[in-house]
């Protein structure tokens, strides 16, 4: 039986709560990527057989490992590698000793896994990959979220994530504190320099954009990048915009230009955002703060799955 923590999580771990601050994405959605991934990785780690487990070890012999840590920081992935197990092997159980977003340190033990010994190493490499990243990823989101206490502003993460693990990364960012950006170009409308002068300029693509949400009946926000003052200027003509991305700004012009939005819309700074400038930025009074790194920029953290 597959059997989930006793002990009850802080809300914001769970897919649930992490699919509240997505704008369109269903809790649905967000889990049928969470299955590609996991099927998908399966696919390319077993494909025809672990011959390995095959070749030594009896399909019936039964096994224990645990989840050590070898590093310091945030652990992330605890309810995706039950579903990992869950998927290999449906007679699999977890037992959880340390919560899902909770500091840990050398030497600490995440869970304890039972189950059939070819199971339990058939999935042993997806849930380290999976976890390692994860826990990597929240553990620089709280980094990230500690720098802004004190502040009105939220960090964000971006779509610059791994091809095929955005779903993963994103929930990491979530467990670490962090709130999510847009999941995909679907869920939201985000009209950055390059469609602003492809379209000939911002009141062209902010028009265009508004028109076409009309005619095919979506209901989506809209987002628009700004590369200077007269930019802002020139998108608060609009009552349609959502938020106003402030690209690249000095703090100088970022303090103007939240007071020039006022409450017409949300603020959001990116660009050279990284922990020696995030608050600087918060402090200019925007909203939120987006940042690539808390998903590209990362060192895996060292776990290992021992049996005992």
């Amino acid at each position: 039986m597959f059997i989930l923590d006793q002990e009850k999580k802080p809300e914001h771990f769970s897919i649930l709560a992490t699919l509240k601050s997505q704008e369109m994405i269903s809790k649905e959605q967000f889990q049928e990527e969470i299955d590609l991934i996991i099927k998908n990785a399966i696919r390319e780690d077993v494909g025809d057989g672990d011959h390995s487990s095959l070749a030594c070890i009896p399909p019936n012999a039964h096994g224990k490992a645990k989840l050590l840590v070898k590093d310091e920081g945030v652990i992330a992935g605890i309810e995706f590698a039950k579903q990992v197990f869950n998927f290999v092997d449906s007679d699999i159980s977890v037992e959880t000793l340390i919560n899902e977003g909770a500091s840990v340190k050398y030497g600490d033990i995440a869970f304890y896994v039972r189950g059939r010994s070819q199971s339990i190493l058939k999935a042993e490499r997806l849930v380290l990959n999976a976890m390692q990243r994860m826990s990597a990823i929240a553990t620089k989101t709280r980094s990230f979220v500690k720098l802004l206490e004190g502040t009105d502003t939220k960090i964000l993460d971006t779509r610059k994530t791994t091809p095929g693990l955005r779903a993963l990364e994103k929930w990491a960012v979530k467990i670490g504190g962090g709130e999510n950006h847009r999941f995909a170009l679907y869920d939201m409308i985000m009209l950055k320099d390059n469609h602003i002068d492809f379209a000939g300029g911002i009141s062209r693509a902010i028009s265009k954009t508004e028109r076409y949400l009309k005619e095919t009946g979506r209901e989506l926000k809209i987002i628009v990048e700004a590369r200077n003052l007269e930019e802002v200027s020139e998108i608060l003509k609009s009552n349609g915009v959502y938020r106003i991305l402030l690209d690249n700004f000095n703090y100088e012009d970022t303090r103007t230009a939240v007071k020039m939005i006022g409450d017409q819309c949300l603020t959001e700074s990116s660009g050279n955002i990284n922990e020696k400038t995030i608050r600087k930025y918060a402090d200019c009074g925007v909203d939120y703060i987006s940042s690539g790194a808390l998903t590209h920029s990362v060192y895996n953290m060292d776990l290992s799955l021992k049996a005992v």
